[in-house]
């Protein structure tokens, strides 16, 4: 089960995609060009991936382990700096919830 928010993580690409709900999601995932090695973290720290089923509805299986704080915290980083907006040395939280949530002033 998801826990929300969350954030997409785009292979290959810095870009991250906050998503504050189910139907967020959904949204995306339907409009996105995405790949298996794609991933959702979730506000746990913890990583999804997705397919689609034959009945056109989206699966999501638990991948690996949780995400540490540090983690998630690099991979905003890699964000920000990928749009050059912010000082990366700025950019730390106390919490993995916290650490999404800052994804959504950009949206």
């Amino acid at each position: 089960m998801i826990n929300w928010p969350c954030f997409f993580k785009l292979e290959g690409d810095d870009e991250l995609i906050y998503l504050r709900s189910e139907t967020e999601l959904m949204d995306e995932c339907q409009s996105l060009i995405w790949c298996d090695a794609d991933v959702i973290v979730d506000s746990n720290g913890q990583q999804f991936t997705f397919s689609l089923s034959k009945t056109n509805t989206f699966l999501f299986q638990i991948k690996g382990d949780l995400l540490s704080l540090e983690a998630v915290t690099v991979l905003i980083q890699a964000h920000e700096f990928s749009k050059a907006e912010m000082c990366l040395t700025k950019i730390q939280f106390k919490a993995i919830d916290d650490a999404i949530e800052s994804l959504s002033y950009h949206k």
